[in-house]
């Protein structure tokens, strides 16, 4: 899966899918009727539009995740920081933390989550 970006709706209509999986497209149909006010064909056409993409596949009338919210999220994370701050999470992190100051708790998790991914 190349492109990890989702508009608002796709957004919508994927965490549906997350949060239903597996989801029969009976009843997917259903769920974005009730959500989203699609019709059928809206439906099995962003469907189609994102199991392309390699985020959803539908096999016998069953649909699931290729890929877990969180795997799509990491990804889709990754691009913005390659492509907004030239890779750099240190220069992501001072754009972040220089109009909103994270709190005691924040800091601490984050040296956490740096000390269980750091190398050696």
């Amino acid at each position: 899966m190349k492109d990890y970006t989702l508009g608002a709706v796709e957004q919508r209509f994927a965490s549906l899918i997350w949060d239903n999986e597996p989801v029969s497209t009976r009843e997917l149909v259903a769920l974005a009727e009730s959500a989203l006010s699609w019709k059928k064909s809206t439906t099995y056409t962003i469907l189609r539009r994102l199991s392309e993409r390699g985020l959803f596949q539908n096999r016998d009338g069953v649909v699931t995740a290729c890929l877990s919210r969180e795997e799509f999220l990491a990804r889709q994370s990754r691009r913005y920081v390659a492509d907004s701050f030239g890779g750099s999470l240190p220069r992501f992190l001072a754009a972040f933390t220089a109009q909103e100051k994270l709190s005691g708790e924040e800091v601490e998790a984050l040296r956490q989550l740096i000390e269980q991914s750091g190398e050696g």
